[in-house]
């Protein structure tokens, strides 16, 4: 009994130990993954020409079954440097990623074009244009003026209405619609505008003292607005509850905003070169839907930071936030 369990011994040593030396013989050997990973790039392959013929070529997806193209939407956004202003651009630009055949025209208010900005918008994944013009001096706010004492944006919103009459062709289908980097959006609202023919509009959350602004509508059109901040206003809407049909912009060169314009009336100031406020068209299941809110990110408190930099001990510049 003594001799047999020591030859199950012996043949169980003989058998690990050739084992072993099998797999020791099979260490750095390339592993015949060729198969699988001709399957992976065959998969990348057909999500890259999927991509590629839903947007064109072009970024601008089509339409499906084949049809015509949708109508680009041109997103105008006027942005200036402040603490937040990357944070507000990377928010707003997740949400216009998935918004089909868009066009984001982004203006700063700059004397030239910032690598921060631009840096932003070529990792964004969407379609783009850069643009930039600086506020003059007498039209800034300065330091303790309330927001409301002078529009902001003005000059960046009519660059963005210049560059699309040199660059578009009259007649093209498109909308434009101006939105605030600061304001948070509804993907729903995106689609709501796409079939504008002139100028549309939709309630806003949020906005002028209330829980929300809206066209009031009575058989399809608009007969009134829910309003409490100057109601008498020929437009009494916000800037982020209407857009303009392109064809409509490009037929109407003189229409845009009005630097010198009264407190409140820069967006009449456009829209009444446009059409009449009997001609707008309700959206948004005739205004009954917010989908778009006036939101604002809370001012950065940087009292710390400015004390290091006093004592020259600041964040690293060189570190983009």
């Amino acid at each position: 009994m003594r001799v047999k369990l020591k030859n199950v011994f012996i043949v169980y040593f003989v058998v690990s130990l050739v084992g072993l030396l099998c797999a020791l013989l099979q260490l750095g050997q390339p592993c015949d993954c060729s198969q699988q990973l001709r399957a992976e790039r065959r998969r990348g392959r057909d999500r890259d020409r999927l991509l590629a013929e839903l947007r064109g070529g072009r970024g601008e997806p089509r339409a499906q079954g084949g049809g015509r193209a949708l109508p680009t939407i041109y997103v105008v956004t006027p942005t200036y440097a402040r603490p937040v202003q990357k944070a507000e651009l990377v928010r707003l630009s997740q949400t216009l990623l998935h918004v089909r055949a868009l066009h984001w025209v982004v203006v700063e208010d700059a004397a030239a074009p910032t690598a921060l900005v631009g840096g932003l918008l070529a990792g964004s994944g969407v379609p783009f244009t850069h643009l930039n013009v600086e506020t003059p001096p007498e039209r800034r706010r300065r330091p303790g003026d309330p927001p409301w004492l002078r529009p902001r944006g003005v000059e960046q919103r009519n660059l963005a209405l210049q560059w699309l009459r040199e660059t578009r062709a009259p007649g093209e289908s498109g909308v434009v619609y101006f939105a605030d980097d600061d304001n948070t959006y509804s993907l729903r609202l995106f689609e709501e505008m796409r079939s504008t023919r002139g100028v549309a509009v939709w309630p806003v959350g949020l906005v002028g003292g209330l829980r929300f602004e809206r066209p009031l509508v009575a058989g399809g059109r608009v007969v009134g607005f829910h309003t409490a901040w100057k109601p008498e206003r020929p437009f009494p809407v916000d800037m982020a509850g209407f857009a303009v049909g392109l064809p409509l912009l490009l037929a109407r060169p003189a229409a845009r905003f009005d630097p010198q314009a009264e407190r409140g009336y820069l967006e009449s100031s456009l829209l009444g070169g446009l059409v009449s406020p009997a001609e707008l068209e309700p959206k948004a299941d005739n205004c009954t839907q917010v989908l778009v809110w006036h939101t604002r990110t809370e001012k950065p408190k940087l009292r710390q930071e400015e004390q290091l930099q006093r004592e020259g001990r600041g964040s690293d510049p060189n570190i983009e936030v």
